[in-house]
């Protein structure tokens, strides 16, 4: 394969040298990643092996064959290894020098869940949840590649995967690339002036946090002595969702909250039980207004709960009232901070930003709402704070 001078970047290199199960390539935007590895599965672990199979896969199978399915093809169609016999396009397989390449998408659940796999590569990793990842790396035999813009700086993969023994990571940009021309480099450089952001995420390769994420927030390791607790926020699930109890304080400007229950399967009587273990019978909880049976129930438990204040456009009108604040919440708050980390605004088909949250990542969120604003909305808000 030498003999066909193959086009090769240091990403290339990364997957030669690196022993590790596990190779992440972060990247800004055309560093080469999606293109290089595409070539390393291709001319070195297909041409050197016999039998195996080998998963790509991304989060949506639009997306998918737009890219680096079309890429595949075009690399072998230019080194004049694609042939159509060889080429299962209902399957979207390709047989290569005695291997399979298979290219599945998270919206396939049969084929995630399905054979096992020698080697898989996820392109743009930071599309999936974490749960995705457990189900592809549980079918995954022998090696693991990632390759993700770095849009979000608070994703699982630098939490759950690099910080693993057998993980190696890479860091590359459009400066890595000596394919690149140099139009698109000025249009890249361009951003450094125009949108910070954007330039850090792909001009530099940098973590940085997505634009779709709705709130900032700090952790702190206590909530300060003279911080004033406003009140108790609770919104309430069952069999998949959690019956979840957050207390808000404020000092000045600043927000702080604590998690103090995040836990599913709860009837009536344990959430009433619980209260009473946390010595929570006079404290004012504001809940959810579309809850009223199980608020009268706890009402007559003993509980001093209410149902939230609810205004026109109340979810946005929540948020608003939040971001006013700066946010602390307390390390030891983990499902908190997981869903302060996690919740974010839609995008339409266009990939444009709406107004409207994702409805997902609000368990402990809907609750802060809850309490700050049917106290916080107030116009005299101040005597009603806790001492």
């Amino acid at each position: 394969m030498d003999q066909l001078k193959i086009k090769t970047n240091i990403v290339y290199d990364h997957l030669l040298i690196s022993d590790k199960k596990i190779v992440v390539e972060q990247g800004g935007t055309r560093s080469g990643k999606t293109y290089n590895i595409i070539l390393w599965i291709i001319f070195e672990y297909c041409t050197n092996n016999k039998n195996k199979v080998i998963t790509i896969c991304r989060k949506s199978f639009p997306s998918l064959r737009a890219t680096v399915l079309r890429d595949f093809i075009s690399i072998l169609q230019e080194y004049n290894c694609y042939s159509e016999k060889f080429h299962n396009k209902s399957n979207s397989e390709y047989h290569l020098f005695g291997n399979l390449v298979e290219f599945i998408s998270l919206d396939q659940p049969q084929k995630i869940r399905g054979r096992k796999r020698d080697l898989l590569f996820i392109n743009e990793a930071n599309e999936l949840f974490f749960e995705d990842w457990q189900q592809l790396i549980f079918r995954t035999q022998e090696r693991i590649i990632l390759d993700f813009n770095p849009s979000d700086e608070y994703h699982w993969i630098y939490d759950k995967v690099l910080t693993r023994e057998d993980c190696a990571f890479f860091k590359t940009t459009y400066l890595d690339n000596p394919f690149v021309e140099d139009s698109i480099k000025k249009e890249i450089e361009r951003l450094r002036d125009t949108d910070e952001q954007y330039w850090q995420i792909y001009g530099l390769g940098e973590r940085s946090a997505s634009r779709s994420t709705i709130f900032k927030y700090t952790e702190v390791n206590h909530i300060p002595v003279d911080a004033d607790l406003i009140a108790y926020g609770m919104d309430f699930g069952y069999t998949n969702d959690p019956t979840t109890l957050v207390s808000i304080y404020t000092q000045d400007h600043n927000l702080y909250v604590k998690e103090h229950l995040y836990r599913t399967q709860m009837n009536t009587s344990e959430i009433s039980q619980f209260l009473k273990d946390e010595k929570l019978l006079s404290n004012p909880i504001y809940a959810d207004s579309a809850e009223p049976r199980l608020i009268s129930e706890l009402r007559k438990m003993g509980h001093n709960i209410f149902s939230s204040i609810k205004g026109r456009d109340s979810v946005n009108a929540g948020i608003d009232l939040l971001k006013r604040y700066k946010i602390h919440i307390l390390s030891s708050s983990s499902n908190a901070i997981l869903e302060f980390r996690n919740y974010k605004w839609k995008e339409d088909k266009a990939g444009m930003l709406t107004n409207v949250p994702e409805d997902k990542h609000n368990h402990i969120i809907d609750p802060c709402r809850y309490a700050t604003y049917s106290i916080l909305s107030r116009p005299n808000f101040g005597k009603y704070t806790l001492h």
